[in-house]
Formats: structure tokens, C-alpha cells, sequence
């Protein structure tokens, strides 16, 4: 696997703990000095000025949504004050916390977007088994992504596992990425999320999702998390295509069990798709 993709899936999953170059490079399994110009090699940026620019990107977005208390977000980027947060803001973006806040406007700035990470389609792929699944209720973190925007997801991952213990009602110790109430223009939701007994006690914050009983394709992801784009492409668009099988219109949805490590991305993953004859 390229190791700028997995530094890349590191970053956005970690984003809110301490980055260091020597975990991302062990991340990725090579030498700083690989890690370094490997990454700059893929995208043009240095580890450490994309760490920085998205984490002051997310702090941007966070005043510009009123988020009042400065020093907070200054410590969540790694920044040992508010000066010294203020300092780096201003020289990346030419304004200061407080004057974004105040305007809550972003159209001003250059933020930095997650890296999409590649999905180019793979030579091949491990057949799949078929099963049918049964009725299913998740509960869990749910946003609302655009086909440009998904690259986010693995930051939602991140808040997931910091809110998890708060969700009543859990079975198990899987984890689901449901895909659902997709539109024409490629939006979809996705919620980061585990199987609850029932929906009646969950806190506010938390999105839910009914999966019926439907059959499914389930493939296997084996490799490092940060492929699963490729594997994800070349599902819906070679193998589908070539199976004789139709997309059914229910939700699909990834399932991590305890085998999966959120910390290294290591252990891999089924992709469950739905199918109808």
C-alpha cells in the first residue's frame, strides 16, 4: 500500500491527538526520510505543513461557527497558547481567530480540504460470499457528505470512537459505516456507528438508521484501511457490472469487528453491498 495514503488516513483519523513524524512514518511502516518525500512526492505538501493546515482549517471552520472559547481550539491543534495559536493563524491565513469569528465567514480564507485518497480501480478482486442480513439497527455519528466531500470520513471515525461509550442499548462490539438516503446528485449520509437494541433512549446528537433484511455481496478488505476506496470503486464499478447482479436499494455499510485496529487501520474489514437477481 502507498505509504502516503496511509499517512494520509492516519492524519485525518488522529487529527485531534498529538501528530508526530515518527508515528506517521511508523504508521506507514518506513523511514522519516521516506515518509518525507514520499509524501511531498504524492502531494505537494510536506507532513507537517498538512497537519498544520488542516488543523487550522478545522479551527477556522469551528469560529467561524461561533465556537467561543479560543484557547480550547488552540490546544486541540497542538498550539500551547493563544498567542502562539494566534500567531500561526494569522500567518496562514492573514486574519486573526477572533476577526473570523466575528464575521462568520469562511469565503475569505484558503482552507485546506482533506486529501482524497486513491481510488483507482484494482486488477483484481476477491470473490465475495453471499448472505442474507438479518433486520439491523445502528445508532451512531451521522453526517451528510457530497461524492467530493467523503474524504472527511475518516475524521468522523475519530469522534466516533470518543463518543461511543455513550451510546445505551449496545450489542456487541462491531462497528458499522452505513451508507443510506443517497440522492441523484451523489450525496449520501453516513453514520459511524454499532448495533443498539432499540432507538428510544439515545441522546440527540445521535443519528440512527433501520437496515432491513435484505441479501448482500459481502467482499473482504485485507488490506490497510486507507485502500478501501479502490476496493470500494472496483466493486460498484467492475465487479457489479460483470456479476449479472443488480444494486438493490437498501443501504451498504462497512463492518468492523474485533479483529479491526482504529489505531493502525490494520486488521481489515467486510464491505457488505446490497443485491437483487
Amino acid at each position: 500500500m502507498n505509504p502516503a495514503q496511509k499517512a494520509l488516513w492516519y492524519i485525518e483519523s488522529h487529527l485531534a491527538e498529538e501528530l508526530t513524524l515518527d508515528a506517521i512514518a511508523g504508521l506507514a511502516g518506513i523511514s522519516r526520510f521516506h515518509m518525507v518525500r514520499s509524501f511531498a512526492a504524492a502531494t505537494g505538501l510536506s507532513v507537517i505543513r498538512y497537519v498544520r493546515a488542516r488543523r487550522l482549517s478545522e479551527a477556522a471552520r469551528a469560529l467561524a461557527n461561533g465556537a467561543p472559547d479560543i484557547l480550547t481550539l488552540a490546544l486541540e491543534a497542538d498550539y500551547g497558547s493563544h498567542e502562539a495559536f494566534t500567531r500561526a493563524f494569522r500567518d496562514h491565513f492573514g486574519i486573526t481567530p477572533e476577526a473570523v469569528r466575528n464575521s462568520t465567514r469562511l469565503d475569505t480564507l484558503k482552507l485546506q480540504e482533506p486529501i482524497t485518497m486513491d481510488s483507482t480501480l484494482l486488477d483484481k478482486i476477491e470473490a465475495p460470499r453471499f448472505q442474507t442480513a438479518k433486520p439491523l439497527l445502528v445508532a451512531g455519528l451521522g453526517e451528510r457528505y457530497s461524492c467530493e466531500s467523503g474524504a472527511a470520513i475518516p475524521g468522523q471515525w475519530q469522534r466516533f470512537h470518543q463518543s461511543v461509550a455513550n451510546i445505551p442499548g449496545r450489542i456487541g462490539n462491531v462497528a458499522y459505516g452505513v451508507c443510506c438516503n443517497g440522492d441523484d446528485a451523489g450525496n449520501f449520509d453516513y453514520i459511524a456507528g454499532v448495533e443498539v437494541s432499540d432507538f428510544s433512549d439515545l441522546p440527540r446528537e445521535f443519528s440512527t438508521v433501520r437496515i432491513p433484511e435484505q441479501r448482500y455481496a459481502v467482499f473482504t478488505h485485507r488490506e490497510h484501511i486507507s485502500g478501501i476506496r479502490r476496493t470500494v470503486n472496483t466493486i460498484w464499478n467492475k465487479w457489479l457490472p460483470e456479476s449479472g447482479l443488480k444494486a438493490a436499494d437498501a443501504p451498504s455499510f462497512e463492518r468492523y469487528d474485533e479483529k479491526f485496529d482504529p489505531i493502525t487501520g490494520n486488521g481489515g474489514l467486510e464491505i457488505w453491498v446490497p443485491v437483487k437477481d
